[in-house]
């Protein structure tokens, strides 16, 4: 299997590899857990922020962040009594800000 976009080789995924990407997609897919990830595309904020922003109840928040955390989508961390979270790494930023610009084209 090839990408034609640049030319490299992509090994086909086992299915592990395949149920770890539709799991990553569906993580993905919901629109309050989307719209935390779009929110921290700039900077992390912690629960409260981020309910503040989305209009969403705290408890609310704090569940979705949890599936998130688990799919290894954002990280926490501890500061006194409030958990601050950040996108887990780039490649979480890559797929977030590529999606969105595709959607705007």
């Amino acid at each position: 299997m090839s990408d034609s976009a640049s030319g490299r080789e992509i090994r086909k995924p086992d299915p592990e590899e395949l149920f770890s990407l539709a799991e990553l997609f569906h993580q993905m897919s919901d629109t309050t857990r989307l719209g935390l990830l779009i929110n921290l595309l700039s900077e992390e904020k912690c629960v409260c922020e981020l309910a503040d922003q989305s209009d969403v109840s705290v408890s609310a928040i704090s569940h979705q962040l949890r599936s998130l955390r688990t799919a290894k989508l954002v990280t926490g961390r501890r500061e006194g009594r409030h958990v601050y979270y950040s996108l887990a790494d780039d490649h979480v930023r890559a797929l977030v800000s590529i999606g969105l610009e595709h959607v705007r084209e």
